[in-house]
């Protein structure tokens, strides 16, 4: 199960200084915009959830707070800020799926602006949060705690309903005299929750909260019950179960009387007994639709599992232990269990384990991945590059394999091609940081020095880290003085980043 990290060149968790450095950067963001923060819903909350990150929906056309173009200039920067602060998966195969996802619901949702972009945390607890400028985030716990594809659909229903409505922006509208908490503290709040935990985001932002919460509460509110509204609409256009969010609500509701703290999502989106009604109802008013098997969301549930056990030895131990009892997602454990016998270092067993799936299958890119993952273990990388270009050519551009066949070249040590092949595809995922690390490294093993500082310029900038990036963006315009074409791409590129940081500087 390849993964692409990105902790070498970007240090996780944040240190304490480097987190308040963040706040002072971004209190300086708001500041000039008089920008306080939507609280979302209810009061205590506003923390973690990462919540929504209420950066405010910056402002609408009627409020003439901030213009929907710089709505998006200022969604951008946020993600680059928070990119730099947390952990992300680089799981390709898991971040097509969020996206695919994602993209089904924003078809079928009001929304004006429907490219997205779309950020995944590794972090276990239950989340995901829509920040305006259409960046969408979600936890990996979220998969741990929906239990099938419609009620993870619904949470990401939830937040679209929050941008289309434009919540935030009319929250500041309605409360543009009160004082809010600082789009600073909030996401100083936000990185703490998706590292240090909820508990840590909490007391951070306590004080911040308390001036604004009770008249705050009752607007709160209203969005949410609209929220809910549109969310189960889309949910139902895009043909997935509407039920599934009053099931979401349940167990969310469940949550806050049987564990020790409720799911992160909470804190801002409070779950009642009538909001639970109130959906089932809206639901029950819905065209009826069958609900989805969720098999693939299953596939992609199992390898969080495998990753979110402490060694890969239990995680084998707890698949095994599924696949001998009765089990309503055999092929999810199945393919668990391979995964995870890969990772501990026994892939002839997970062969033996995946080849069921793979006779039913054979082109099925998560099974073509598991099992390329086994010949690279076995050091077969002639079978696995193989493997996978058949495969990409029977589904050309796909992300997964696409990457999948970039690292077994890697490993092969067949740099040329990998780094041909990295370069076509970050034309395509420009802003895919994870593309840009990798090219970076295949560059290096390649010869092309001036490529590793232009591909980790642009990793660093995704990053928000502009100082790395102009450094070098300077390296590679020292190593290109005798090539003209070159040294001016790298020239412009680095009058570019000059322009982003003097931007976050002002904004």
């Amino acid at each position: 199960m390849t993964e692409f990290p990105s902790s070498r060149l970007i240090s996780h968790p944040p240190r304490r200084g480097a987190l308040r450095s963040l706040w002072r950067r971004l209190g300086a963001l708001a500041a000039p915009l008089g920008l306080g923060l939507a609280l979302g819903s209810a009061p205590l909350a506003a923390v973690t959830e990462d919540r929504e990150i209420r950066l405010p929906e910056l402002g609408d056309a009627s409020s003439g707070v901030v213009s929907r173009g710089r709505e998006k200039e200022l969604g951008q920067m946020w993600l680059r800020m928070f990119r730099s602060q947390v952990r992300t998966s680089n799981d390709a195969l898991l971040q097509q799926y969020v996206e695919n996802t994602l993209t089904q619901l924003a078809e079928h949702a009001p929304l004006e602006d429907k490219s997205l972009d779309v950020v995944v945390v590794k972090n276990d607890t239950m989340n995901a949060f829509a920040v305006p400028g259409g960046v969408v985030g979600v936890h990996t716990g979220l998969f741990l705690f929906a239990e099938n594809e419609d009620q993870f659909a619904s949470v990401l229903a939830h937040e679209l309903a929050h941008l289309s409505q434009r919540h935030y922006a009319r929250t500041l509208e309605a409360k543009r005299n009160s004082t809010l908490p600082t789009l600073a503290g909030m996401l100083g709040a936000l990185v703490l929750a998706a590292t240090a935990g909820g508990d840590a985001g909490l007391a951070a932002m306590t004080a911040t909260q308390a001036a604004a919460l009770d008249s705050q509460l009752r607007f709160s509110r209203q969005n949410e019950q609209e929220a809910d509204r549109v969310g189960i609409e889309t949910l139902a256009k895009a043909g997935m179960d509407p039920e599934a969010a009053g099931e979401m609500f349940e167990q969310m509701l469940k949550a806050t009387r049987y564990y020790r703290r409720p799911p992160e999502f909470l804190l801002t989106h409070p779950v009642t007994e009538k909001r639970i009604a109130d959906a089932k109802l809206r639901a029950s008013r819905m065209p009826d639709v069958r609900a989805g098997n969720s098999r693939e969301y299953h596939l992609m549930r199992a390898r969080i599992r495998v990753a979110a056990e402490p060694t890969p030895q239990q995680a084998v131990k707890r698949f095994q232990a599924e696949l001998r009892g009765i089990n309503d997602n055999e092929d999810a454990a199945r393919y668990g269990l391979a995964l995870a016998q890969t990772a501990a270092g026994k892939p002839d067993s997970a062969l033996e384990t995946l080849q069921p799936l793979l006779d039913r299958e054979p082109d099925k890119a998560a099974f073509v991945l598991a099992r390329a993952d086994i010949d690279l273990a076995r050091q077969d990388y002639d079978s696995a590059t193989r493997r996978l270009q058949g495969a990409l050519r029977r589904n050309p551009g796909d992300h997964a394999l696409t990457m999948g066949l970039a690292n077994a070249h890697f490993k092969a040590g067949n740099y040329l091609t990998a780094e041909r092949l990295l370069e076509k595809h970050s034309r395509v995922r420009r802003k895919d940081p994870a593309v840009w690390y990798l090219l970076a490294e295949t560059h290096g093993l390649a010869g092309d020095i001036v490529g590793v500082h232009e591909a980790r310029a642009e990793y660093y900038i995704l990053n928000g880290v502009f100082d790395k990036a102009l450094q070098h963006l300077r390296h590679g315009m020292r190593l290109a003085k005798n090539n003209y074409q070159t040294h001016a791409i790298l020239e412009q590129r680095f009058k570019d980043v000059v322009g982003m940081q003097q931007k976050a500087k002002e904004l």
